[in-house]
């Protein structure tokens, strides 16, 4: 029988900080009443939000440079075409691969 995976597993975060901000850190969260894990938590996953956004940013200003760089039309409208089929089928549930 197979084993069940515990989703609610979670890891340690060992890291060190500098004396006097982990202070006013500990002494801004008592202050709200918020626990120090629940914040880094949040700021972590603010963090791997916006460095995913920063990434799209670049992807999408890369693929807007090769087709303004492109001096070939019908290659820009193949490329525009295949850009909305990959996300008809990303939309109906199908996995593609990424755009190069």
């Amino acid at each position: 029988m197979p084993v069940a995976e515990d989703r609610n597993m979670e890891a340690t975060l060992n890291l060190r900080v500098d004396p006097v901000l982990k202070a006013e850190f500990t002494s801004a969260v008592e202050a709200e009443d918020r626990p120090a894990a629940e914040v880094l938590r949040g700021l972590m996953r603010n963090y791997v939000e916006e460095s995913r956004r920063r990434r799209f940013a670049a992807e999408a200003r890369r693929q807007s440079q090769l087709i303004a760089a492109s001096k070939d039309e019908a290659e820009v409208m193949r490329w525009i075409q295949d850009v909305s089929l990959t996300k008809s089928r990303t939309a109906k549930g199908r996995t593609t691969k990424g755009l190069k």
